[in-house]
């Protein structure tokens, strides 16, 4: 195959390497659905509202709790319609309402907004007031951390409305010494609505997670203060990175597992297309012939093992038309120079002589030479331009009779005497159809018949005959003529191979007939070949050609 420099720098593009793009490929389509997935799953404000609303809910019960036993007990009614908040009394009782959760802190409110009692408000001896801090953050290690502030940035991405109005989780947004509009809360809550004061959430900046509630401290009917109860949510803070972390390592295993299928299907997909490629290259180049394909990619019984059956039987194929070409271009040439030098050879003797009829002699063979080589190019030139022109066209339905009807009205108008050889017609009176291109089959027949009237004798028969042989319809043409040699069955069909009847005048025939016949029925899918027929006595009695062709 010939080399260019065109194509010479073509073959680095299919190199191996270690991530190609269809890897590249399948790990993205792999990956993004897995990642959309974690990232879903990530998303977890339902499954933390819902926490986080238990945790109102549970905390605004015992801040009922507080308030009842508030406006039971620590509140002085001298007027029964301005009811006062007794510090005194207040103080200790919410201290006491509290240490049995050491992570609440409570504080009671007076209608002007000042604080009436603090349960994290100590009176040490001496009469030392000191106030003791809810217990210290949780600490977690830096990879926690990480994660959580990882998933806190990808969250803060991601369009989200929270389920409680009250929800700042933004670092800072508020700490333990958070104090709510107290004259607002009153108001609201004298109004003699039954609504619920809404819960405040909010993250501080030491990481904490606290739930504020406020409930009105009320007697007989009347709100004299408010009590504020905040408690730290750690359990909706372990419960969300629980859930976290078993998402994360899920989806670590699910990534691991994506990357090895990933690479599998590179491995057994993409590399092996790759090497079909790089042999393409190669076959391209000139480097390589048939089996340049990989036996284990031929063995594979997938769709790779089909690609590579069908290259390793195109590159067969292209070498075998490649060297029929060449066998072709050499006949071609051996040919041709026969008549050349047959002409070269009369022409230098033509000039060396003067006798008029040894001139006339050779001007004569130098005529027929000319005549042959007009008819051998002719040949050669249908024949070159016959393979690309069968591989452009479709066959179509094509129904025989009208065309053998045709030949044979054609053969009885152009009989010279009686003693050429008469065309008979053996088929069905019906329709008799074939896939096939009209104007080819047309060139085949002709051809047969052509060959079968050379050999007959003088009132000769040939005969064509239609029949039915199952999925295939056949055409015959016989002959009474000397018949074929046994050893050149299949000799005659090869190119170029000539053996005419005696008395035929010089240079009627290339040998391509026969040759471009079977070129043109085996592209159509069929069958040609030759064969004698013989008497009862098994003497040869003539030849016969016989055409297979699909049944239309």
């Amino acid at each position: 195959m010939p080399h260019s420099g065109a194509t010479a720098s073509a073959a680095p593009r299919f190199r191996q390497s270690w991530v190609s793009p269809l890897l590249r490929r399948i790990l993205m389509v792999n990956a993004l659905p897995l990642a959309l997935l974690v990232v879903a799953l990530l998303y977890l404000d339902q499954y933390q509202n819902g926490l986080l609303e238990a945790q109102v809910v549970a905390l605004r019960e015992q801040a009922r709790v507080f308030g009842g036993a508030m406006g039971e007990s620590a509140v002085r009614t001298i007027d029964p319609d301005n009811p006062k908040l007794v510090p005194e009394i207040a103080q200790p009782l919410l201290r006491r309402l509290t240490e049995p959760t050491p992570d609440a802190q409570a504080k009671l409110y007076g209608p002007d907004g000042t604080v009436v009692a603090d349960s994290r408000v100590r009176e040490g001896p001496g009469g030392v007031i000191s106030t003791e801090p809810l217990p210290p953050a949780l600490v977690r290690g830096p990879l926690l951390t990480g994660i959580a502030n990882v998933y806190d940035t990808v969250l803060s991405w991601l369009p989200h409305r929270p389920a409680l109005s009250q929800l700042d989780l933004t670092p800072g947004a508020g700490g333990p010494d958070w104090q709510p509009d107290v004259k607002e809360e009153l108001r609201l809550s004298s109004s003699g609505k039954s609504t619920d004061m809404p819960p405040y959430i909010r993250r501080t900046m030491d990481n904490r997670l606290l739930v504020t509630v406020a409930v009105p401290v009320e007697r007989d009917r009347h709100t004299v203060g408010i009590v504020l109860l905040t408690r730290e949510a750690r359990e909706v803070d372990d419960s969300l990175l629980s859930v976290r972390m078993s998402i994360l390592a899920l989806f670590g295993v699910a990534l691991v597992l994506t990357v090895l299928l990933s690479w599998y299907l590179s491995l057994t997909i993409a590399r092996p297309i790759l090497r079909l490629a790089g042999v393409a290259a190669e076959m391209r180049e000139g480097q390589g012939r048939t089996g340049s394909v990989p036996a284990a990619l031929l063995a594979r019984r997938d769709e790779v093992g089909m690609l590579a059956t069908a290259l390793n039987d195109s590159a067969s194929a292209l070498w075998q038309r490649m060297d029929a070409i060449e066998r072709f271009a050499a006949d071609v040439s051996h040919e041709i120079k026969n008549p050349l030098s047959s002409i070269r050879s009369a022409i230098e003797t033509l000039r060396r002589i003067d006798d008029p009829g040894r001139q006339r002699q050779l001007l004569t063979i130098i005529g027929q030479d000319v005549v042959r080589l007009d008819r051998l190019i002719s040949d050669v030139s249908d024949a070159s331009r016959l393979d690309a022109e069968m591989s452009r066209v479709t066959a179509e339905r094509v129904d025989i009779m009208p065309i053998l009807r045709t030949l044979q009205e054609l053969d009885e108008a152009t009989r010279d005497t009686e003693n050429d050889p008469k065309l008979e017609l053996v088929a069905p009176p019906a329709e008799f159809a074939v896939w096939a291109v009209e104007d080819r089959l047309v060139q085949v027949l002709r051809n047969l018949i052509g060959n079968a009237s050379s050999f007959s004798p003088p009132r000769g028969r040939i005969v064509v005959r239609v029949r039915d042989v199952g999925s295939m319809g056949e055409l015959s043409v016989e002959d009474e003529g000397p018949g074929i040699p046994e050893a050149n069955l299949e000799h005659i069909f090869d190119r170029f191979y000539s053996e005419r009847p005696k008395g035929e005048r010089f240079g009627q025939h290339s040998g391509l007939g026969l040759s471009i016949s079977r070129q043109i029925v085996e592209a159509l899918h069929g069958q040609l070949s030759a064969e004698n027929r013989r008497d009862l006595a098994g003497k040869v009695a003539g030849a016969r050609f016989i055409v297979r062709l699909p049944k239309g």
